[in-house]
């Protein structure tokens, strides 16, 4: 879903602490917006794949400067523990009119209620990688996400595609991840450079391995036995009625390697069609992962779960509350050899 909109920031957290507080001490639970929303997005220089006149795509080839100075689209925001300082992310259209579906990642710096950088995220198409061979240089980058270590690390997991609609055999998609030190002003890939997850030559009409939905989350609490670690978890789909599986690959050195990619969700402890991944970090450590299931996803036949996994068995608990997956399990599902 397209949500065409500008990126405003504002004392979210402290309107929602205040709306809690009140609810907490049996007040009317009626919001009161405090705050003022600022605009944190502007025009910026980067690069992409334009649409020529009489196509409806971009082209291979043709990747260039941009002006970036278009519409933005699912937004993000992630705070730097203990400090008032943000990184946003969304969407950057490619072109005047945001016409195409033609866009790639960017981000906005934010300190102290103000914006002191916007950019693109580095290391996705050909003015920051040097060539127009693609990849590494992709006509698309998508899904914004972003959380923090506790050393001011950021992180985001990317999904860079290509746009060869009509076809043909090609390197279609992958899963990254990359970071930030600079409060998201540049970016680097994570893994080596390597792609946690990437397709074979393949066409744009495949109904197999086809990656989506990703998201991040990491343990930024201090002290936690799995402190900084990065849990990057993604959707691969297959088959025509979108049935997917949930995968999942953990770093434990702030994104220098990732272990390999292992499924999370089975057919037979949720449903076929897993999608919608969110996971969340506990204040023990527990990594918990919420994610839409159901049986036929093209036609919303879909429920909401909690992945949990209890005295070793891979559980699905539906609605209810569950422990939660720990660490220390997530590392039980992957064999001992391949630990980072």
């Amino acid at each position: 879903m397209k949500r065409i909109l500008a990126i405003l920031v504002g004392l979210v957290a402290a309107v929602a602490a205040a709306g809690i507080f009140a609810i907490a001490s049996g007040a009317s639970p009626s919001w009161s917006l405090v705050g003022t929303n600022v605009v944190a997005s502007e025009a910026v220089e980067g690069g992409g794949y334009p649409v020529p006149p009489g196509s409806t795509k971009p082209l291979p080839g043709t990747c260039g400067s941009q002006h970036l100075n278009s519409n933005h689209s699912e937004s993000w925001l992630a705070v730097k523990p203990g400090t008032e300082n943000l990184v946003g992310t969304s969407k950057f259209f490619i072109g005047k009119w945001s016409t195409f579906y033609d866009f790639h990642l960017g981000s906005y710096s934010i300190a102290d209620g103000a914006t002191v950088a916007t950019n693109q995220v580095q290391g996705y198409e050909c003015t920051t990688v040097g060539t127009q061979a693609m990849p590494p240089s992709w006509t698309n980058n998508t899904d914004p996400n972003a959380d923090f270590d506790t050393q001011g690390r950021v992180y985001q997991t990317t999904l860079p595609f290509n746009a060869y609609w009509e076809g043909g055999l090609h390197p279609n998609g992958e899963i990254d991840v990359s970071y930030s030190d600079d409060l998201g002003r540049h970016w680097v890939k994570g893994n080596g450079g390597r792609a946690i997850d990437s397709t074979n030559n393949q066409t744009s009409l495949s109904f197999g391995h086809v990656e989506d939905k990703q998201w991040i989350a990491v343990n930024h609490i201090p002290g936690s036995l799995y402190q900084d670690h990065v849990y990057a978890m993604w959707t691969t789909f297959n088959g025509a009625n979108g049935n997917g599986k949930i995968m999942v690959a953990v770093s434990r050195d702030r994104g220098q390697t990732f272990s390999k990619a292992v499924q999370l969700s089975t057919p037979s402890a949720t449903t076929p069609g897993n999608t919608y991944v969110y996971p969340s970090i506990g204040p023990d450590g527990t990594v918990y992962v919420a994610f839409e299931g159901g049986f036929d996803l093209n036609k919303n036949k879909v429920g909401e779960h909690l992945r949990d996994e209890v005295d070793g068995r891979r559980a699905d608990v539906g609605p209810v509350r569950g422990r939660g997956l720990a660490d220390r399990e997530l590392a039980w599902l992957l064999p001992a050899d391949e630990l980072p």
